[in-house]
């Protein structure tokens, strides 16, 4: 069984895996996976160089900027990244959580990224507009406020999704006065219940 657990920038979602992870269950994060997998993945990494050119990839390392310059400048090209990379992700995700009984997957991304249909349920995390773009601000020291803002603006708040997606869910509030322990309890109870 597989839960998603998604939540905008700066909302507590990675704290709150940690939590579950530290009490054995199985986390997989997508953004770090999603970069191993362009890098390690031949087909994956074919396709980009189709979409990008060979500039995509220099030494042997998946060159960011360059991709994130080229997709920002043409949202089409950032539509085909994603055609290339979500499904590459959801088919390790498959492999990745056969053998678990319970396994979280957390991205940002859920619903945009068609991941909530490998999930039994999905947990949202949510927090107020100014606490994210703090916390984000302490977590990115080099972006400027303006650019967190940016970030959180682009967003579709995770929670707007709930009333549509057709599947099990709850809403996780992460504010200062609830322990992060408290919320992966709430997180595991609803897992069990499902």
């Amino acid at each position: 069984m597989i839960i998603g657990v998604t939540g905008g920038i700066g909302s507590g979602k990675s704290t709150i895996l940690r939590v579950i992870v530290r009490r054995g269950y199985p986390v997989y994060d997508c953004d770090a996976e999603a970069k191993r997998i362009i890098i390690e993945d031949s087909d994956v990494r074919r396709q980009i160089i189709g979409l990008f050119g060979d500039l995509a990839y220099h030494d042997g390392h998946y060159n960011t900027r360059y991709v994130a310059q080229q997709v920002f400048a043409d949202h089409d090209k950032l539509q085909r990244l994603n055609a290339i990379v979500h499904p590459a992700v959801k088919q390790d995700i498959l492999r990745w959580a056969a053998d678990k009984p319970i396994a979280f997957i957390e991205t940002a991304i859920l619903f945009q990224a068609g991941l909530a249909d490998l999930c039994e349920g999905v947990a949202v995390v949510t927090i107020p507009v100014e606490e994210r773009i703090l916390r984000a601000m302490h977590r990115d020291r080099h972006a400027s406020r303006e650019d967190i803002e940016r970030r959180v603006r682009a967003q579709h708040p995770p929670e707007d999704y709930l009333p549509t997606c057709g599947k099990p869910s709850i809403l996780l509030v992460n504010d200062d006065d609830t322990p992060h322990s408290y919320l992966a309890d709430q997180l595991l109870q609803f897992a069990q219940r499902l």
